[in-house]
């Protein structure tokens, strides 16, 4: 075999190879196999070190357990060095051939990509591959930077891939791979903990705390200061702390660059604006634009930061002044994205709810809050709900013991079995 297939032979599962598949994450392979069998790119995207390999690696397996030579998968992974020498599409395209000349597979070929676009001019490759009708190819790649992907994607492959959003753990998942029960307790204890993979193997809070600062570390370095020649690096990973310790409230870069500006700190709106798109592109935090309910359409201005991870908060930076009904809607918000909604904070008649979420033509309103031990909490939560004069879903979410009765329509769901009922 070719030195270079050789190198990389341990990364494949050519042969009768087993690899650790890790947990499970069935509720993505099973939705990437639904669009399995065809010359669509499957493009997974979110933070760095929140599971995709694993999941591209699971879909290969998959596959080949449904019957496909196991010398039909290609795995290239560019987090490896032993990947290094693919630098540019020049060299993907070479190496493919390589692929093909040596081991000979015969029909469909699948070609798994992890952290794509550390391979310069990728799409080139990706494109030409994928729609050449005389040979049958079919891609799936993932990336750590929104804006790069995207904006190649758009580019040169508009309408032939289709994307899959990749977060950290949900609490479901958390109960798989901690076997615990679904309760408040089981709840409770993901919330003063996150999502992130290898938590869960990790069992002091002070290794903890330490894995969680180099993922921080390492997607600020590679995905940020490196690729945008970041001046200010301090600047930079103090705004990341101001968004977290902000998580939840409405806030704008105005907001940021007075407050950066109060400290005594030499920056500029563009600046502060420029690295929070940054932090955006990363996916170390979410963006949540405001909507006018009855006007149907965003309103300028202020908007809402939500952590891609709790794990940021409860390890890192836990001093700040932070409630559990924060914490909640973070949660919340991460359950909305994970089920494929496009998610708003909402404003009706000057009252907030707290999302409006959309997929398709469905749309549900939801109301966070820690308990709904007053009386003067219940009418706050439930009263912008009831100024919304249609008929689609309202939800009112908590950490309370007991259900309350169906209100106007509007249910009240427990936290931990939201994201069953979504």
């Amino acid at each position: 075999m070719d030195e270079k297939l050789n190198k990389i032979a341990k990364f494949n599962f050519w042969g009768d190879k087993i690899f650790d598949l890790g947990f499970l994450r069935s509720g993505y392979t099973n939705r990437i196999a639904d669009f399995t069998g065809n010359r669509l790119i499957k493009v997974l995207v979110g933070q760095r070190r929140t599971g995709k390999s694993y999941i591209l690696r699971q879909v290969a397996k998959n596959l080949i357990d449904s019957g496909v030579p196991s010398e039909n998968t290609l795995f290239i992974n560019k987090e490896f060095t032993d990947f290094d020498f693919l630098n540019d599409y020049k060299a993907l395209d070479e190496f493919i051939k390589l692929y093909k000349s040596e081991l000979k597979p015969a029909g469909r070929i699948y070609i798994f990509i992890d952290e794509i676009q550390n391979i310069e001019g990728w799409e080139r490759v990706v494109n030409s591959y994928s729609q050449d009708y005389t040979e049958n190819f079919e891609f799936f790649v993932s990336g750590s930077n929104s804006k790069m992907i995207s904006t190649e994607l758009a580019s040169l492959l508009s309408g032939r891939y289709v994307t899959f959003d990749i977060f950290p753990f949900s609490f479901t998942e958390f109960l798989g791979i901690t076997k615990s029960e679904n309760s408040k307790t089981s709840y409770l204890e993901y919330m003063s903990t996150g999502g992130l993979p290898e938590l869960f193997i990790l069992p002091k809070p002070e290794t903890r705390r330490n894995y969680v600062a180099a993922i921080k570390d390492t997607v600020l370095l590679r995905d940020i200061i490196q690729r945008q020649n970041i001046r200010e690096p301090g600047l930079l990973e103090d705004i990341f702390v101001y968004l977290i310790n902000n998580a939840s409230n409405l806030i704008s870069v105005s907001n940021v660059f007075n407050y950066f500006k109060s400290l005594g700190r030499k920056t500029s709106y563009d600046i502060i604006s420029n690295y929070i798109g940054y932090l955006q592109d990363s996916f170390l935090v979410h963006r949540c634009e405001r909507f006018d309910i009855r006007g149907k359409q965003t309103i300028a201005g202020n908007v809402k930061f939500y952590a891609n991870d709790l794990a940021y908060k409860n390890y890192l930076y836990p001093g700040f002044g932070y409630g559990f009904g924060y914490m909640l809607e973070n949660l919340v918000y991460l359950d909305l994205r994970r089920a494929g909604y496009e998610v708003y904070a909402g404003n009706i008649k000057n009252r907030e709810v707290d999302f409006v979420a959309k997929k398709a033509e469905n749309i549900i309103y939801v109301q966070c809050a820690y308990l709904l031990a007053e009386p003067e909490t219940i009418i706050r939560e439930y009263s912008a709900l009831e100024a919304i004069d249609d008929n689609y879903e309202k939800y009112v979410v908590t950490l309370d013991d007991l259900v309350m009765p169906s209100n106007k329509g509007i249910k009240h769901v427990q936290a931990w079995n939201f994201a069953e009922l979504l």
